[in-house]
């Protein structure tokens, strides 16, 4: 149950980040762009720990047979996010908000990869759900994540274009 309640606690500070960075952004001169599909975020990952928690406390009796190459991806998964979230520093944010005329992050994970968080949380979204032996939820949400960042990936590059 620690780590369950870890997770949802550790997605409920990153609100508070975003938060408060947003505040930062704006009063920088960030605008707020591409909002309408925000709320895909909010019922996919909140359907997502209903989901992990239906079926592994409700369908599995709550047991929890830590493996430990799943925790081990895990850990790697959190230090990956970390260093995301670290990279972006105020500009990090899960809404799109861009500041005219400031330049992209170029280094960290983005040195390599535009996109990098959305690709780790591809991976939680399975890694996740299988460290609590809720396979079906593992096979869905991952699925789920990649049709909503259909609509976000494209809105994403519009606004780091200047095209919003």
């Amino acid at each position: 149950m620690w780590l369950f309640l870890f997770l949802v606690g550790q997605r409920i500070a990153e609100l508070f980040i975003a938060h408060f960075n947003k505040k930062w952004m704006l009063k920088h001169g960030g605008v707020e762009v591409e909002s309408s599909h925000y709320f895909l975020f909010i019922v996919l990952h909140t359907s997502f720990f209903f989901a992990v928690f239906f079926e592994w406390f409700l369908v599995r009796d709550g047991i929890l047979w830590l493996s430990p190459l799943l925790v081990s991806l895990f850990l790697i998964l959190q230090g990956l996010r970390v260093w995301c979230i670290t990279s972006l520093g105020r500009k990090w944010n899960t809404k799109i908000i861009v500041i005219p005329d400031e330049p992209l992050i170029d280094y960290g994970p983005y040195k390599f990869v535009k996109h990098p968080n959305y690709i780790i949380v591809f991976f939680e979204l399975l890694v996740i759900p299988l460290l609590f032996q809720a396979y079906v939820t593992a096979i869905i949400f991952p699925i789920m994540h990649l049709l909503v960042l259909m609509i976000r990936l494209p809105a994403e590059e519009r606004a780091l274009g200047g095209k919003f």
